[in-house]
Order: C-alpha cells, then structure tokens, then sequence
C-alpha cells in the first residue's frame, strides 16, 4: 500500500521544497540595497495619497464574494459537461436546479445593487 502513495509523497515534498528552496534563496542571495525613494509606498506606479490604514469599502469585499461563487459555478458546470450524456436526466435536472439557485442568487445580487461599482 505504501508503493501507491509513495508517487504522492515524492510529488507533495517536491512542491514543498522548490518553493521553500526558492524563497529562501532569493532572501539570502538577492540584493539588499533599499533606499528612501524605494521605502515609499506608491500605489499603481504613482504615489498614495491619504492614510495608510484607510478602511476599504465594502464592495470591494462584495465583489470578491460574488467572484469567488460565479467562479465556483464554473468549476462544478465542467465536470457535468464532461459527463453529461452518462447522468442522464437525473443529471441534467441536477444541473438545472444548481443553474436556478445561481440565476436567483444573481438576480438578488443585482436587485441588491451589489453589481453596480460607482452609486
């Protein structure tokens, strides 16, 4: 049983160590030379303005929330279409139900004004 994971376990250190490996390296060998023109924040290639510690307006969150569950609907719609015509009807139904719960939660969303960047 072991000869079986043992691929998985040589996989699972390799990703673990190349990026240790690599952030490490780059922390020890990189150039240190920070100046005081490179210690200022700046924001999109142009200096910020105003505090530092500015709350964030909620629809930034909200739009994160919103792209993380359309994003999500992607993911479940590939393997429904890869499979489609073995699940039959029970799948397409399946699919069409998770299809309406989106469509309700979009429409809501949408009602909400959660779409709408600038009011």
């Amino acid at each position: 049983m072991f000869e079986v994971y043992l691929p998985v376990l040589i996989m699972l250190g390799i990703a673990v160590i190349i990026p240790v490996a690599m952030f490490t390296l780059s922390s020890v060998l990189g150039p240190k030379n920070p100046t005081e023109e490179k210690l200022i924040p700046y924001e999109s290639g142009s200096e910020s303005t105003g505090a530092r510690h500015v709350r964030l307006s909620v629809k930034f969150y909200l739009t994160a929330i919103l792209f993380v569950v359309f994003d999500i609907e992607a993911v479940f719609m590939y393997p429904w279409g890869a499979r489609f015509r073995e699940l039959g009807w029970f799948g397409l139904v399946e699919m069409m139900l998770f299809i309406s719960v989106l469509l309700i939660t979009l429409a809501y969303a949408w009602k909400k004004g959660a779409l709408e960047w600038e009011r």
